[in-house]
């Protein structure tokens, strides 16, 4: 009888041990899916490297930047630092230089390498190069912005000054008026400009997400433009625009248009015509909704093309000071089409006009059913 309690409880023990170690086991499992799951979403390179060097675990960036290689650590300098790491088991946060090769350029990092527990150690790494950029376009901004507020800005001091003092003659104080109250208005808009475009560059830009009909933003585009358009006598017409619709945020799909409408109003002569479309098309095998901005005006030389979204790039300087253009409008509508999963493109060429076609993904609403039940 004593044996047989003591087979009982030696069996019940080792179920109990083996259910531990299967316990553990999954514990440690979950804690690697963890890891790999946070690997993949990091957005500066990261991988995971074995007790033998080996690569376990990277994210595409790390592959992009060359800090891993398939299952090699990416070079030389990272790997004697994941051994030291490994060895001391104490971390490491500093600046690692990958040397130029056939494949990849010399870049800069800034490197973590942290110790994990049986020999694994984590590798994070940043191009140092690419912040710099960053840092640079950031600067770049804030010089132009300083730039284009101090236009506006001084002229409305000399206008202030000059009405003051040409206060004994009503003529003269009528017309610096008028001119003090467009250069403010210019001011305004460029302020607000400068505001739009800083929330577009924000990580959640689109404030409010709707089914949008496209025909009624057209509509809603061309009357915030009319006005614009009858003072330099360019006609404003709408073309075939299919019932169709986009998810997104309405009022910053309006603005896009209005940007693009006033654009082609602003660099076309008198008597000239701007025409708005709308057309579905696939691409990429997907269905999206191309709104079409054309005009007959003065066009853009090749050389521009590529650089007219860029933020406060004119092609032509007089005509847009005349015009009372910031440089920012192009700039708005690619972001505004990038946050809604679109893009935007320009056919131009001299003395013809230009076209601007902003696409963006397409959305078929689903049938109301109570429609659907009464429909025969």
């Amino acid at each position: 009888m004593a044996l047989l309690l003591v087979g009982v409880v030696l069996l019940a023990s080792g179920y109990r041990l083996r259910r531990s170690v299967a316990t553990a086991e999954a514990l440690r499992e979950a804690a690697r899916q963890d890891l790999a799951t946070v690997i993949d979403a990091l957005p500066v390179a990261g991988m995971l490297v074995g007790p033998h060097d080996e690569v376990l675990r990277n994210n595409p960036q790390a592959e992009a930047d060359g800090v891993s290689r398939g299952s090699r650590v990416g070079f030389i300098d990272l790997l004697d630092r994941v051994r030291a790491v490994r060895e001391s088991g104490e971390g490491f946060t500093g600046q690692l230089v990958r040397e130029r090769d056939p494949v990849t350029p010399m870049t800069e990092f800034q490197v973590s390498v942290l110790p994990l527990t049986a020999g694994h150690v984590l590798v994070l790494a940043e191009d140092e190069a690419e912040a710099r950029r960053v840092d640079a376009v950031r600067r770049d901004f804030v010089a132009n912005v300083s730039h284009e507020l101090k236009t506006p800005i001084g002229a409305i001091t000399i206008l202030a000054e000059t009405i003051e003092a040409a206060a004994a003659d009503p003529d003269d104080v009528t017309h610096f008026a008028r001119r003090l109250q467009q250069e403010s208005t210019r001011l305004g808009e460029l302020v607000t400009q400068i505001i739009e475009l800083s929330r577009l560059q924000s990580f959640d830009p689109m404030l409010n997400s709707e089914v949008v009909d496209v025909p009624a933003i057209i509509e809603d585009a061309l009357a915030r433009t009319r006005e614009s358009a009858e003072a330099r006598k360019v006609r404003l017409v709408s073309g075939p625009a299919v019932a169709t619709h986009v998810v997104g945020d309405r009022w910053q799909l309006t603005d896009a248009l209005v940007n693009l409408v006033q654009n082609a109003v602003n660099y076309s002569d008198p008597g000239a015509r701007v025409a708005v479309t709308a057309v579905r098309s696939r691409r990429e095998g997907a269905e999206v909704v191309e709104i079409k901005v054309a005009d007959n005006g003065i066009g853009i030389p090749p050389e521009d093309q590529e650089r007219i979204f860029e933020r406060f790039y004119r092609v032509d300087h007089a005509r847009s000071r005349d015009t009372g253009g910031t440089g920012l409008g192009l700039s708005i509508v690619r972001h505004i089409a990038l946050a809604h999963g679109g893009g935007v493109a320009v056919w131009s060429r001299p003395h013809q006009g230009s076209t601007f076609t902003l696409h963006l993904p397409a959305h078929d609403p689903e049938p109301d059913p109570a429609v659907a039940r009464t429909t025969p």
